[in-house]
């Protein structure tokens, strides 16, 4: 016995089980985001006062660059995830709602890859 109605039979609505997929997500990102905060937070102190010379040198070595990636990626998913829920639980007009969900990934989206793009270029000189 089927427990939808039949009008969200033929529309195919129900569970799409994309709720949990993004609980976990953000907590995954929210559990990778520890480290990397207290790597950067550590390491941005200890370049207090520096010249860009040395911010440039810091940036490329090492495995800088890979954590700056993870920490950008983890940061702006982990955001980015957390205003979808904010939006889809608080925002009750259906269009305001599609916009916002819209602005806010590409938003997010956007900003990522422009910080990635700046890592880079700070790694290999631009």
């Amino acid at each position: 016995m089927e427990m939808r109605s039949h009008l969200g039979r033929v529309r195919g609505l129900g569970s799409s089980n994309q709720g949990i997929q993004r609980w976990w997500m953000q907590r995954l990102t929210g559990v990778a985001l520890v480290p990397l905060c207290l790597w950067f937070v550590f390491s941005v102190v200890g370049l207090a006062g520096a010249d860009l010379a040395t911010v440039t040198d810091w940036v490329g070595r090492h495995f800088n660059p890979v954590l700056l990636i993870l920490f950008i990626f983890c940061i702006f998913h982990h955001g980015q995830l957390g205003l979808q829920e904010v939006i889809e639980d608080y925002v009750h007009a259906e269009s305001v709602k599609v916009t916002s969900l819209i602005l806010v990934k590409f938003g997010a989206v956007l900003l990522g890859a422009s910080s990635a793009f700046a890592v880079i270029r700070l790694t290999f000189g631009g």
